[in-house]
């Protein structure tokens, strides 16, 4: 097999990987609360969003040292230990309990910082300027066809029922930590590029990131990791990048858990009210895999850069919300185990809660196919840092929402991400700008990012 065929087959097990992976996760993070709130008539006292808030701070933290992390352990063992942490998180819920439950949200924080670094790494190292945009594109759909298949499973399973019994609890997160571990297992058929570091080139990632017997050298690549990562963090670029991150975070947090907990609330949904979330998430998955083709795989054929993809996004997103703020009871995502039966300012439409879930997952792959192609472009050399500031950034907003999302309406969580994302998009703009500048002065051709 050709070099670059090599990594071709790298990305695709990448995305495999993680689409098995993030079927069971983001399939257990869209019915958490609803099936915790089943739970705590019993001596089970946790909160889906209090779990969520966990994650998602200790996941920022933890992206402090994960470049270290894995400049000790290597990038491929790296993933593989991050995703039996997400397994065992799952298999929390086959057999709940409040501190195993609140010590795995823990743990799979530490595990989510590392798995994500070292994915960045993965595709950057998989990846020229050239490539790195279908790379990305398709690292994306693949990733996000797991929002179809534990979606779908739960749609058809959960149709009807109103309460979710402990059988269906314990089918529905046995087979969630099964497929988990099959995407662990599958993280070893990805094969090792062979070091081509040119003499005298101190700053690379492979420097930082590559495989050494001696333990002083994988010491001193992890003290220089967490340096760079450091230095990176102050940079304007990625400063400017971190308004967009800070947004992509807020609307992860939305739709993978507060909008499927809205859907739910809703008692006009009648019957159908707990497998329409499993239907939510389906729809946020075609969005989300319909992105990442068109502006992944066929950006070769882009000739007007990042830009023109991340002002669809947010006017997607911004359709969406408005549409979520007119469909959507106001106090649905802080409603009682009853639900609610208030009205906002149209009598709650299925149809139109669908096509917003759609909506969701279409502009949220515009904005993250993107922030992948450009951290991959302009830190090509210093990867693993890179990508650990952008995960801090995104799991601490994420951390922020989540915690708020247990007290605040819909409507200022939905006023929230519009001024966030109104001014992520202005410094997305401006980065690209600045990236499109650097090209013409090396007399590239823009249309090849």
């Amino acid at each position: 097999m050709s070099s670059e065929g090599k990594k071709l087959f790298n990305i695709i097990i990448l995305g495999v990987s993680f689409m098995f992976i993030f079927t069971a996760f983001q399939s257990c993070g869209n019915i958490a609360q609803t099936v915790i709130t089943n739970l705590n008539n019993t001596d089970f006292h946790g909160s889906g969003y209090t779990s969520m808030s966990i994650i998602y701070g200790v996941l920022s933290a933890s992206n402090l040292i994960s470049p270290s992390l894995v400049a000790i352990v290597g990038p491929q063992f790296s993933m593989v230990l991050s995703g039996v942490f997400y397994s065992l998180y799952i298999a929390v819920f086959i057999q709940p309990s409040t501190w195993a439950f609140y010590t795995a949200s823990v743990l799979i924080g530490i595990a989510a910082a590392v798995l994500w670094t070292a994915q960045g790494n993965c595709l950057t190292e998989n990846s020229d300027e050239n490539t790195i945009g279908r790379n990305s594109g398709i690292f994306w759909a693949l990733l996000q066809f797991s929002l179809i298949f534990g979606n779908m499973y739960i749609y058809f399973a959960w149709q009807g029922k109103t309460h979710i019994s402990e059988s269906d609890r314990r089918t529905v997160f046995i087979a969630l930590t099964v497929i988990s571990l099959v995407g662990t297992v599958l993280f070893f058929l990805i094969r090792k590029q062979e070091d081509t570091k040119a003499p005298g080139d101190d700053d690379s990632t492979n420097e930082i990131l590559g495989e050494s017997s001696s333990a002083r050298n994988k010491m001193m690549r992890a003290v220089a990791a967490f340096k760079k990562s450091i230095t990176l963090s102050f940079t304007k670029e990625m400063l400017l990048l971190s308004v967009t991150t800070a947004y992509t975070g807020l609307v992860l947090t939305f739709f993978s858990g507060v909008y499927g907990t809205c859907i739910g609330a809703v008692n006009r949904f009648g019957s159908e009210e707990k497998s329409l979330i499993g239907l939510s998430g389906i729809f946020i998955g075609v969005g989300e895999i319909l992105g990442g083709g068109i502006f992944g795989l066929l950006s070769k054929k882009n000739r007007s850069g990042r830009n023109p993809v991340v002002m669809l996004g947010i006017l997607v997103h911004f359709i969406a919300f408005y549409l979520i703020f007119f469909n959507m009871p106001n106090d649905a995502p802080i409603a009682p185990m009853e639900g609610t039966d208030q009205v906002a300012y149209m009598i709650p439409s299925k149809e139109v809660a669908m096509l917003c879930s759609f909506l969701l997952g279409l502009g949220d792959s515009c904005f993250n196919t993107q922030l992948l192609s450009i951290l991959g472009f302009l830190y090509s050399e210093d990867s693993a840092p890179a990508f650990a500031i952008f995960k801090f950034v995104q799991s601490i907003c994420a951390a922020v929402a989540y915690f708020y999302s247990n007290y605040f309406l819909l409507q200022w969580q939905l006023l929230i991400m519009v001024l966030v994302g109104f001014f992520g998009t202005i410094t997305f703009f401006t980065v690209e700008w600045g990236a499109a500048a650097a090209l013409a002065a090396r007399g590239s051709d823009y249309s090849s990012i």
